[in-house]
């Protein structure tokens, strides 16, 4: 169930974005109306209906495995009717311009069907309290990548941290099913073809710390961003629909000086940076990042996941074409591990997903190192981790203790 449901948002999302890029090509309107408007729509019925499903989903699900017995608290984060609104209230914000993520709704969606679904069938009750939970995050994570090996190092290095022997199995076979449905579905990588390359030893792995540290710094400058900003609009006390309005006016604007390329996932884009380096204006990145960053604070239900490999990916052909130690397609991947594993300071999760999504197991061990010399070069921007910090918005104050 899980698979067949993050399919289905893998392909609305893909039909959302490139309807929105046809229909401001035919109005150029379009590019400073609908944004505006569209998000604060979004915002009002995210807010109004399904209190619960905004943002990302992620510091909802890890805060339900916190008191995760207390089932009338769990269900104020993660529960089918929110599972519905997190299923199409992204693609609302793709139609309305924005650079929409699907990896932390594809997990909180995860976790949202596979804990229903449980209660349903009345699992057994240690499995209700965590297993199914973990497991449904997890799955919902393999499925949106196809990559069912950083399903599970996601589920222990973000999720979980530890997997208890006794809900270990059920997890595991998640994993397995639903990123088997996903890939038997789509009959390839959700995201991005073989990209096999070899890294030879000698200048080439000056790349490693150049892409390692400039990555990293970015992504923990995302993150800094993104939970004092988030901590700032909270203390104002404006709507959220206002915010939402200022926040499209930003995309709009963003939208306008990208030609679009801002618009959606980042799928797309990453793509073409992979298959041609020269695929991308050199102020793409940034552009993503602060269109991504306009998208979060407005309150939508959205991921960060996809659309920062894209602004990683952008980053790469950047250093690639004003620093060609390596080659060029080697950086690219070097920088999204780099900028993703910054951002969530996840570095076995990250490298592990780029190696994966791009079968890249040639540079596996540059991949690795670049991942934890970015996390390090991120925790001196902001030493809490991006997830953990955002959990406080759903915690009580004695919850909020970080265990890294």
């Amino acid at each position: 169930m899980v698979g067949l449901v993050i399919v289905m948002m893998t392909m609305l999302s893909e039909w959302a974005a490139q309807t929105y890029r046809v229909l401001a090509l035919q109005y150029p309107w379009f590019h400073f109306v609908i944004p505006p408007v569209g998000l604060g729509f979004t915002a009002w019925l995210t807010f109004r209906f399904f209190p619960g499903s905004e943002r990302s989903g992620i510091p909802q699900v890890k805060t339900a495995l916190e008191f995760a017995d207390n089932f009338k608290e769990t269900a104020k984060l993660i529960s089918l009717r929110i599972a519905i609104g997190k299923m199409f209230l992204p693609i609302m914000g793709l139609l309305s311009g924005a650079s929409v993520g699907f990896g932390g709704p594809a997990v909180h969606v995860g976790a949202s069907v596979m804990l229903s679904l449980g209660k349903v069938i009345k699992f057994p009750p240690h499995y209700l309290e965590k297993g199914l939970i973990l497991a449904g995050s997890a799955a919902g994570f393999a499925a949106m990548f196809s990559t069912p090996l950083a399903g599970i190092i996601f589920a222990v290095e973000e999720m979980g941290r530890t997997l208890e022997e006794r809900i270990s199995s059920l997890v595991l076979t998640a994993i397995i099913f639903s990123g088997v449905t996903a890939y038997a579905l789509l009959n390839s990588y959700i995201y991005f073809e073989d990209e096999s390359l070899i890294m030879p030893i000698g200048q080439s792995w000056f790349a490693i710390p150049l892409c390692g540290i400039i990555g990293g710094f970015l992504g923990g400058l995302f993150s800094k961003i993104t939970i004092f900003g988030s901590r700032l609009l909270k203390r104002t006390g404006i709507s959220m629909v206002v915010i939402a309005i200022a926040c499209g006016g930003i995309i709009a604007t963003v939208n306008y000086f990208s030609n679009g390329a801002t618009v959606g996932t980042g799928y797309q884009q990453t793509k073409a940076i992979l298959h041609s380096a020269q695929a991308m204006e050199p102020s793409y990145p940034f552009l993503k990042m602060l269109a991504t960053c306009a998208t979060f604070f407005s309150g939508i239900p959205s991921g960060i996941f996809v659309p920062s490999l894209a602004t990683g990916a952008g980053i790469g052909v950047d250093l690639a074409n004003w620093f060609p130690i390596a080659p060029a397609s080697a950086m690219i991947l070097l920088s999204m591990t780099a900028y993703f594993s910054g951002m969530l300071q996840t570095p076995l999760t990250s490298f592990v997903i780029v190696m994966e999504m791009t079968n890249s197991h040639e540079i596996m061990i540059p991949l690795m190192a670049t991942a934890f010399l970015a996390s390090g070069t991120s925790k001196l921007i902001h030493s809490v981790p991006l997830y953990l910090a955002l959990c406080e918005a759903y915690r009580l104050p004695s919850m909020c203790s970080a265990r890294r």
